[in-house]
Protein backbone atom coordinates (compact mmCIF):
# COMPACT_ATOMS: atom_id res chain seq x y z
CA UNK A 1 0.00 0.00 0.00
CA UNK A 2 0.77 3.54 -0.34
CA UNK A 3 2.48 5.55 2.30
CA UNK A 4 0.80 8.40 2.80
CA UNK A 5 3.19 10.76 4.35
CA UNK A 6 5.22 10.33 1.20
CA UNK A 7 2.73 10.20 -1.20
CA UNK A 8 1.32 12.88 -3.27
CA UNK A 9 -0.84 12.28 -6.82
CA UNK A 10 0.14 15.18 -9.65
CA UNK A 11 -2.46 18.01 -9.92
CA UNK A 12 -4.39 18.59 -12.39
CA UNK A 13 -5.91 21.45 -10.88
CA UNK A 14 -5.18 24.54 -8.65
CA UNK A 15 -7.11 26.35 -6.56
CA UNK A 16 -5.98 29.04 -3.96
CA UNK A 17 -8.93 29.54 -1.59
CA UNK A 18 -7.36 30.51 1.99
CA UNK A 19 -9.75 30.16 5.07
CA UNK A 20 -11.07 33.47 5.83
CA UNK A 21 -13.50 34.85 8.24
CA UNK A 22 -16.51 35.96 6.36
CA UNK A 23 -18.29 39.35 7.31
CA UNK A 24 -21.30 39.45 9.40
CA UNK A 25 -20.74 36.23 11.18
CA UNK A 26 -19.11 35.35 14.14
CA UNK A 27 -15.25 35.73 14.65
CA UNK A 28 -13.45 32.66 15.90
CA UNK A 29 -10.02 32.03 15.81
CA UNK A 30 -9.37 29.88 12.87
CA UNK A 31 -5.60 29.06 12.77
CA UNK A 32 -4.79 26.61 9.77
CA UNK A 33 -2.87 24.15 12.06
CA UNK A 34 -4.63 24.21 15.10
CA UNK A 35 -8.02 21.95 16.31
CA UNK A 36 -10.72 24.46 15.95
CA UNK A 37 -12.85 24.83 19.50
CA UNK A 38 -16.95 25.13 18.18
CA UNK A 39 -19.78 24.90 20.12
CA UNK A 40 -21.41 21.70 20.09
CA UNK A 41 -24.33 23.17 17.87
CA UNK A 42 -22.41 24.39 15.28
CA UNK A 43 -20.72 20.25 14.90
CA UNK A 44 -22.40 17.59 13.44
CA UNK A 45 -21.73 14.80 15.04
CA UNK A 46 -21.47 10.82 12.98
CA UNK A 47 -20.91 7.88 15.00
CA UNK A 48 -20.68 4.37 14.06
CA UNK A 49 -19.26 1.33 15.49
CA UNK A 50 -16.74 -0.87 12.72
CA UNK A 51 -16.68 -4.88 12.47
CA UNK A 52 -12.57 -3.76 11.81
CA UNK A 53 -9.42 -3.17 13.66
CA UNK A 54 -8.43 0.79 14.37
CA UNK A 55 -5.31 0.53 12.66
CA UNK A 56 -7.65 -1.14 9.44
CA UNK A 57 -9.96 1.95 9.65
CA UNK A 58 -7.30 4.25 10.48
CA UNK A 59 -5.28 3.32 6.80
CA UNK A 60 -9.25 3.66 5.61
CA UNK A 61 -9.58 7.11 6.11
CA UNK A 62 -5.82 8.27 5.41
CA UNK A 63 -4.50 6.23 2.53
CA UNK A 64 -5.58 7.60 -0.60
CA UNK A 65 -5.99 4.19 -2.35
CA UNK A 66 -8.92 3.51 -0.13
CA UNK A 67 -10.35 6.99 0.79
CA UNK A 68 -10.99 7.21 -3.34
CA UNK A 69 -13.10 3.84 -2.76
CA UNK A 70 -15.90 5.00 0.03
CA UNK A 71 -15.25 9.07 0.61
CA UNK A 72 -18.66 10.64 -0.59
CA UNK A 73 -22.08 9.80 -0.25
CA UNK A 74 -23.38 7.24 -2.12
CA UNK A 75 -23.27 6.89 -6.36
CA UNK A 76 -20.62 9.89 -5.87
CA UNK A 77 -17.23 9.06 -6.70
CA UNK A 78 -14.20 10.68 -4.99
CA UNK A 79 -11.18 11.73 -7.59
CA UNK A 80 -7.83 12.84 -5.93
CA UNK A 81 -5.81 15.09 -7.25
CA UNK A 82 -3.34 15.50 -4.56
CA UNK A 83 -2.95 14.12 -1.46
CA UNK A 84 0.37 15.28 1.03
CA UNK A 85 -0.88 13.60 4.54
CA UNK A 86 1.17 15.68 7.00
CA UNK A 87 0.36 19.05 9.22
CA UNK A 88 0.17 21.65 6.43
CA UNK A 89 -0.41 19.33 3.46
CA UNK A 90 -2.69 19.98 1.07
CA UNK A 91 -5.71 16.87 -0.14
CA UNK A 92 -7.32 18.42 -3.21
CA UNK A 93 -10.18 16.11 -4.66
CA UNK A 94 -13.29 16.36 -7.17
CA UNK A 95 -16.50 14.74 -6.04
CA UNK A 96 -18.53 13.76 -9.34
CA UNK A 97 -22.20 13.52 -8.93
CA UNK A 98 -24.36 10.78 -10.52
CA UNK A 99 -25.09 13.51 -12.95
CA UNK A 100 -21.47 13.79 -13.57
CA UNK A 101 -21.53 17.14 -12.21
CA UNK A 102 -18.19 17.90 -10.31
CA UNK A 103 -17.49 19.37 -7.12
CA UNK A 104 -13.63 20.60 -6.30
CA UNK A 105 -12.49 19.66 -2.41
CA UNK A 106 -9.71 21.36 -1.02
CA UNK A 107 -8.51 20.36 2.40
CA UNK A 108 -5.39 21.13 4.44
CA UNK A 109 -4.01 18.45 7.50
CA UNK A 110 -4.33 19.79 11.01
CA UNK A 111 -3.60 16.18 12.50
CA UNK A 112 -2.66 12.74 11.74
CA UNK A 113 -1.98 10.91 15.14
CA UNK A 114 -2.32 7.19 13.99
CA UNK A 115 -3.85 5.34 14.61
CA UNK A 116 -6.53 7.52 16.76
CA UNK A 117 -7.20 10.21 14.89
CA UNK A 118 -7.05 12.70 11.79
CA UNK A 119 -8.23 16.60 11.60
CA UNK A 120 -8.56 18.35 8.07
CA UNK A 121 -9.66 22.24 7.38
CA UNK A 122 -12.11 22.00 4.65
CA UNK A 123 -11.83 24.96 2.38
CA UNK A 124 -13.44 27.46 0.68
CA UNK A 125 -16.17 27.71 -1.37
CA UNK A 126 -19.27 26.62 -0.87
CA UNK A 127 -18.32 25.47 2.96
CA UNK A 128 -15.83 25.88 5.39
CA UNK A 129 -14.95 23.37 8.09
CA UNK A 130 -13.50 21.22 9.93
CA UNK A 131 -13.17 17.57 10.41
CA UNK A 132 -11.95 15.70 13.25
CA UNK A 133 -12.64 11.69 12.77
CA UNK A 134 -11.26 9.85 16.01
CA UNK A 135 -10.73 6.17 16.37
CA UNK A 136 -11.23 4.38 19.00
CA UNK A 137 -10.70 0.74 19.58
CA UNK A 138 -13.50 -1.73 21.12
CA UNK A 139 -12.55 -4.58 20.73
CA UNK A 140 -9.78 -6.71 18.53
CA UNK A 141 -12.47 -6.42 15.74
CA UNK A 142 -14.31 -3.43 16.73
CA UNK A 143 -13.46 0.45 16.73
CA UNK A 144 -16.15 3.40 17.29
CA UNK A 145 -15.15 6.01 14.49
CA UNK A 146 -16.46 9.36 15.64
CA UNK A 147 -16.92 11.92 12.58
CA UNK A 148 -16.90 15.81 13.43
CA UNK A 149 -17.70 18.29 11.22
CA UNK A 150 -17.15 21.72 13.10
CA UNK A 151 -18.63 24.56 11.26
CA UNK A 152 -17.66 28.29 12.02
CA UNK A 153 -20.67 29.75 11.11
CA UNK A 154 -23.99 28.24 12.96
CA UNK A 155 -26.36 29.52 9.82
CA UNK A 156 -24.30 27.02 7.70
CA UNK A 157 -24.29 24.34 10.10
CA UNK A 158 -28.17 24.69 10.79
CA UNK A 159 -29.01 24.84 7.04
CA UNK A 160 -27.10 22.09 6.19
CA UNK A 161 -27.40 19.61 8.89
CA UNK A 162 -30.02 17.62 7.71
CA UNK A 163 -28.68 17.03 4.15
CA UNK A 164 -25.40 16.24 6.15
CA UNK A 165 -26.61 14.17 8.46
CA UNK A 166 -27.87 11.71 5.75
CA UNK A 167 -24.96 12.10 3.66
CA UNK A 168 -22.31 11.19 5.85
CA UNK A 169 -24.31 7.66 7.15
CA UNK A 170 -24.44 7.07 3.34
CA UNK A 171 -20.74 7.93 3.77
CA UNK A 172 -19.90 5.61 6.60
CA UNK A 173 -22.07 3.07 5.07
CA UNK A 174 -19.37 3.01 1.67
CA UNK A 175 -16.72 2.69 4.41
CA UNK A 176 -17.72 -0.24 5.83
CA UNK A 177 -17.73 -2.03 2.74
CA UNK A 178 -14.36 -0.86 1.99
CA UNK A 179 -13.37 -2.39 5.62
CA UNK A 180 -14.75 -5.60 4.14
CA UNK A 181 -12.86 -5.96 1.16
CA UNK A 182 -9.36 -4.33 3.31
CA UNK A 183 -10.08 -7.69 5.74
CA UNK A 184 -10.66 -10.15 2.61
Amino acid sequence: CLNPKEHSIPVRSKRNSPLKPRTGYKTIAMEKISIWQIPESDTIITTRVVNAPQDIVFKAWTHPVHLQNWWGPSGFTTIIDKYDQRPGGKWLFMIQAPDKTNYPNECTFVKIDPPAQVVWNHEGAPHEFQVEAFFESLAADKTRVVFKMKFTYSEECRKLRGIITEKNEENMDKLEGELARMMR
